[in-house]
Order: C-alpha cells, then sequence, then structure tokens
C-alpha cells in the first residue's frame, strides 16, 4: 500500500532511530525481539508514527485509474500491509482510495504474521476462492514480492525510483501504475 498506492514517504532509517532499533534491522521482527513490556510501547510508539504519515498519504499517480479499471473488470482487491488495520484504513481514506476495498481485504499486522510470510495472501486467497495462478501480488518491496513469490502469485515490482530491484522475485517490473493499468486493461 504505502509506496505502491500511496506515494513513499516513510523514513524507515529515522523511524528506525526513534524507536531505538539497529539500522537496518526490519522494524517488526526487531520489536518481536524485544521483551513485552519494551515491545508493546515500542510498538504503540509506531502505530503512533505511522498513523501521523497516515493522515497525509497521498495517492500514486494512476492509482485511481488503475483501480477504477480493476473494479470495473470485477476484480477482487486487497491490501496486505505490515501497517496496523487502523493505519491501512487511515492512508486509504487520505489518499481517497478506501472506496475501493472492503473492510474484511484489509488486511494489517494484526491479522496475520506480517510479509515476507505469505500467510496474509493465503487469507485473500480463501476469502476470494482464488487459485494462486490467478492472483497479482504488487509491491514496492522486497517483502510484498517474496510473500507473493513464496505464495505461488504473480507478483508486480512498482519501480518508481529504479532503486533496487529483485528479479528472482519479480514476474513483471513497471515504473509507474499507468503502465501496470496499461497491462491489465489488455
Amino acid at each position: 500500500m504505502d509506496g505502491t498506492l500511496t506515494l513513499g514517504v516513510h523514513d524507515f532509517d529515522a523511524i528506525r532511530k526513534e524507536l531505538g532499533i539497529i539500522a537496518g534491522t526490519p522494524i517488526l521482527e526487531a520489536i518481536d525481539d524485544m521483551p513485552t513490556d519494551q515491545a508493546s510501547a515500542t510498538m504503540q510508539h509506531l502505530n503512533d508514527i505511522e498513523m501521523k504519515i497516515a493522515t497525509d498519504s497521498t495517492p500514486q499517480p494512476g492509482a485511481e485509474e488503475l483501480l477504477s479499471l480493476l473494479e470495473k473488470k470485477n476484480y477482487s482487491l486487497g491490501i496486505l500491509t505490515r501497517n496496523g488495520y487502523d493505519i491501512a484504513v487511515e492512508t486509504l481514506k487520505a489518499a481517497g482510495l478506501y472506496r475501493y476495498f472492503n473492510d474484511d481485504t484489509i488486511l494489517g499486522r494484526e491479522s496475520c504474521t506480517p510479509k515476507p510470510d505469505p500467510a496474509g495472501i493465503h487469507l485473500h486467497l480463501s476469502k476470494w476462492n482464488a487459485a494462486p495462478s490467478h492472483t497479482v501480488m504488487v509491491g514496492d518491496y522486497r517483502f510484498d514480492l517474496e510473500s507473493g513469490f513464496k505464495a505461488g502469485v504473480s507478483t508486480v515490482h512498482l519501480d518508481v525510483d529504479g532503486g533496487e530491484q529483485w528479479p528472482e522475485l519479480t514476474t513483471i517490473r513497471v515504473s509507474n501504475l499507468k503502465e501496470l493499468r496499461e497491462l491489465a486493461d489488455r
């Protein structure tokens, strides 16, 4: 969602620093490794940081057009995020994209083991009674692609800044959502 449907504005290094997490360490996993009291306080701090970011979310260029096309084609749409559910909902509302999703198709970190685990994709597949061969995971980061790869679905890497690439996890790479919309419209 963040960096895929909305503009990616999270400064993960700054968030880690504010939370007292070693640079480069995945945030949720670092919190899981903390003693219970510390983990609880740190998770609340993370939620506060993420909610503040969520309220200022703006859509990725082409997000509205892509979601509109997919809705017209009757595709099932879902969100799988490492954010909390409430943060995901606020992000989508602030970006004007909430109307494309049902509440039960927005899966936050409390819904299942977070990406890169494929559990959330498996939940979506089960809800939709969909086969992996007919499902696509779109994301801007390795965890998105890895979860899709592990779940056996096609993966689309949205690489808006030409940064890191993970060809071993990527079925298709696009540089913007307009490109993805054109592919979906075929």
